[in-house]
């Protein structure tokens, strides 16, 4: 346990602020020199901080550190996107989960990749008090890091809000090109637009707009609101205003379109493309129009979720395809091997392709959802 602790702290303390960049704060993605393509990971459904007190939480983060740099070795992406629940908040003691969170985007940051990260349900969670420890053991013995330079004891039970954990990411790290997105989507924060630009233009020419929503969960319902919606409406048509430019959207909870595509799966009225089908759709709360706006772009060719540990599919929807990452982290249920989907986009003739690299280095499901 001690150990755990001190390999965090080592890891929050070496994190630097985050120098001003033009392309970090305009959202500008760009081609590798010499590259013809942009390779993305997506890691989802990391989970890190789960059961600190215990043996096997530990040992999941460190299991899940291996497969994210197992990834990154063998595809070498551009940037790296972080789908949701990087961190189980409910099983913090500490106050600030910023720790936890450091811990699970260290091996891009420790490789010089940029990244980007959204929120998932499981991410600001209020700590819930394990039944076992009101049993007649009780409650086992805890080691508290030391936060601050005078020490003391750090655990608080309280949570980390949401605007916590980004403000960390945001000021600590040079390579996130996280946002906090308008205020008047709060408590929904995580809501942004990258934009990826040809490598055969100096004037920042787009191949690609990547949009970013909070779906909730958590401290808030799983929901992505009508004026999320809105937002994307709004911002969609200012950037992309004849849907020109194509487009791909992430969030962490599946809308309610997942569930009516996995039930057109199962009848046979539909071919998905993946190797895990191991559960049904959990789906957002509610819809609140947001696929409804999606369905009236043409220029949106995907959209990308976590969530549901035990499925990795695509499934055509919409002239749209609709997306599972790959269970990522060793935290969370499920004993499915662990992996993550690849993006790559290609310019001059332009395509969306993706794959799963599983954590043994196979590769699999390859799609193309775009051309």
């Amino acid at each position: 346990m001690a150990i755990c602790w001190c390999m965090i702290t080592i890891l929050f303390l070496m994190v630097t602020v985050r120098p001003e960049n033009d392309d970090v704060t305009n959202g500008y993605l760009r081609f590798a020199s010499g590259n013809k393509g942009f390779k993305v990971a997506l890691f989802a459904d990391l989970h890190f901080g789960e059961n600190a007190w215990s043996d096997w939480g530990p040992d999941h983060d460190l299991s899940s550190i291996k497969v994210m740099s197992t990834v990154l070795d063998v595809e070498r992406p551009d940037f790296v996107v972080y789908l949701g629940d990087l961190v189980t908040a409910n099983n913090f003691m500490v106050q600030n989960a910023s720790l936890y969170w450091d811990q699970a985007i260290s091996p891009t940051r420790a490789r010089n990749i940029p990244w980007a990260s959204l929120f998932g349900n499981h991410d600001d969670a209020p700590f819930e008090w394990p039944i076992e420890w009101f049993s007649s053991s009780g409650i086992p013995q805890i080691v508290c890091p030391s936060t601050s330079a005078s020490g003391g004891d750090e655990c608080a039970f309280e949570g980390t809000t949401r605007l916590e954990l980004m403000r960390d990411e945001i000021r600590r790290n040079s390579l996130s090109y996280t946002r906090f997105g308008p205020r008047n989507l709060w408590p929904s924060v995580s809501n942004y637009v990258l934009t990826v630009v040809s490598p055969k233009s100096d004037h920042n020419t787009p191949v690609m707009f990547m949009y970013f929503l909070d779906s909730g969960g958590g401290s808030s319902p799983g929901v992505i609101s009508a004026i999320q919606a809105e937002w994307f409406r709004n911002k969609s048509q200012e950037m992309n205003p004849d849907s020109s430019i194509q487009e791909i959207v992430f969030w962490h909870i599946p809308s309610k379109a997942y569930e009516k595509v996995a039930k057109e799966a199962t009848a046979g009225q539909t071919q998905c493309v993946g190797s895990m089908f191991e559960e049904g759709v959990a789906a957002q709360d509610a819809e609140m129009g947001m696929m409804k706006l999606i369905k009236e772009r043409p220029s949106v060719k995907a959209i990308f979720v976590g969530h549901n540990h035990g499925l990795d599919w695509c499934c055509p929807y919409e002239k749209m395809w609709l997306c599972y990452a790959r269970h990522t982290g060793y935290g969370g249920y499920g004993t499915w091997a662990r992996g993550a989907r690849i993006l790559e986009i290609t310019d001059e003739p332009f395509s969306l392709k993706s794959w799963i690299r599983m954590e043994n280095g196979t590769l699999h499901s390859e799609v193309v959802l775009s051309n």
